[in-house]
């Protein structure tokens, strides 16, 4: 391979996206973006990189190995972002220091991570999100996931379940366990891996109270129904357990008066891959993609650790995901073939460019070509096809414009005033 065909490949991670996959891929992000308008999200942008503190290891944040870091010409080290809810954070405790009620906030852009490579995973990714911050009721926690749900309903999206769970229930139980840090993160990739027979053999020789060990075991069994939240109540006189437990019943009953609990289930032993979050965890899973397609959770600590006091739950849903499961699924989105072509001689390229203004001030999209004796009209009905023009506006005159069109697969010639009416 020469060195100019080496250039044609991306990086390892990355890729084009062009074609129909754009268009709808557009379209998604568009109907997502719209969702969130309506619950009244308000657009925010903030830049492709920034300072690395605003993601180091204390906001909990993705590990430094795997951030794509630079330097600046002050030599300030530099990342690309890994994530969209710190530069958030960052946002409203400057811009919003002094304000103390909801602030509703939602994205678009792309997160780096630098990450192994296995299973074509991307290291850049389309994320979609919305921030709830100043609320820090169960109430707010419902809205997020039923704003999720309702997301992925006008994707296309039949068939997925949004799994809900607490960072705090997992916190508390290794606290009553009295587990060490080392300990902790051993049993996180235990219970992450669904190793249940790994977290038996890990708790057997420990100090720990038989009843903490069984429930230990039992996590990724309770799904949230009357008696395992009764289960849990009788196995732990844990604090932040019991505020946990409370919380999602609370949060169960609020998804049903939404009429979207079918959609939700609850997961006593769901981890998060971000340390800042403090409540309400949750991901969202479809088949056709192993990874989830939305993720969130409520951070109660982090806008705090940047100078201004605020609770705040947020969800990302994650686009490329979310496009691998609909193609994998084999759910169309509609993207409108609303394009018209005008094939002109250079003699009647003034009439050409009248009907292009023409059509255009009107907000129909116009492509204006001049014909080349080299091909003839199926290379341009072809081309047409494979582009979503939905009609060819051929121009022998004024008074002989052969219209074809490509949707209903008819001819009839008219003049420039007639279609001009």
């Amino acid at each position: 391979m020469d060195y100019n065909q080496e250039l044609l490949f991306t990086p390892e991670g990355v890729r084009d996206i062009y074609g129909d996959d754009c268009a709808k891929r557009l379209v998604v992000q568009e109907n997502l973006h719209q969702i969130m308008k309506l619950y009244g999200f308000k657009d925010i942008e903030t830049p492709t990189f920034e300072f690395f503190d605003i993601f180091n290891k204390q906001r909990g944040s993705v590990a430094s190995s795997e951030m794509y870091k630079f330097f600046d010409r002050n030599n300030n080290t530099l990342v690309l972002r890994p994530d969209m809810t710190p530069s958030i954070a960052r946002s409203v405790a400057k811009y919003y220091k002094e304000e103390d009620l909801q602030i509703r906030l939602c994205y678009v852009g792309n997160t780096f991570v630098n990450s192994s490579s296995y299973q074509g995973r991307l290291k850049e990714v389309c994320q979609i999100g919305a921030e709830l911050i100043n609320d820090s009721s169960s109430d707010a926690d419902g809205e997020m996931i039923a704003l999720t749900i309702e997301c992925l309903q006008k994707a296309g999206l039949t068939e997925f379940q949004v799994d809900i769970g607490h960072a705090d229930f997992f916190l508390g139980l290794v606290e009553e366990a009295g587990l060490k840090e080392g300990e902790i993160n051993e049993l996180k990739m235990l219970l992450e891996n669904r190793n249940m027979f790994g977290v038996e053999d890990f708790l057997e020789n420990k100090q720990i109270d038989e009843t903490l060990k069984e429930l230990f075991v039992k996590l990724p069994e309770l799904i949230g129904n009357e008696e395992d939240f009764a289960y849990v109540r009788s196995m732990t006189n844990n604090e932040r357990v019991l505020n946990a437990v409370s919380r999602l019943e609370t949060l169960n009953s609020i998804l049903k008066t939404y009429g979207l609990s079918d959609y939700a289930t609850f997961d006593f032993s769901m981890l998060s891959h971000y340390n800042y979050y403090t409540g309400v965890i949750f991901k969202a899973y479809t088949y056709g993609t192993g990874e989830p397609v939305a993720t969130g959770g409520r951070y109660n600590n982090l806008v705090e650790q940047f100078g201004k006091k605020a609770s705040a739950i947020g969800v990302a849903i994650v686009l490329d995901q979310l496009m691998i499961a609909l193609s994998r699924q084999k759910i169309e989105t509609e993207v409108e073939d609303d394009t018209v072509l005008i094939l002109y001689h250079s003699k009647n390229r003034k009439t050409a460019i009248y009907l292009g203004n023409h059509y255009r001030e009107k907000g129909i999209s116009i492509r204006l070509m001049r014909k080349d004796i080299a091909h003839g009209m199926e290379d341009y009905v072809r081309y047409g096809k494979k582009n979503r023009v939905k009609e060819i506006l051929y121009i022998e005159n004024e008074e002989s414009i052969h219209v074809h069109s490509l949707e209903k697969n008819t001819e009839k010639v008219v003049s420039c005033k007639e279609l001009c009416e």
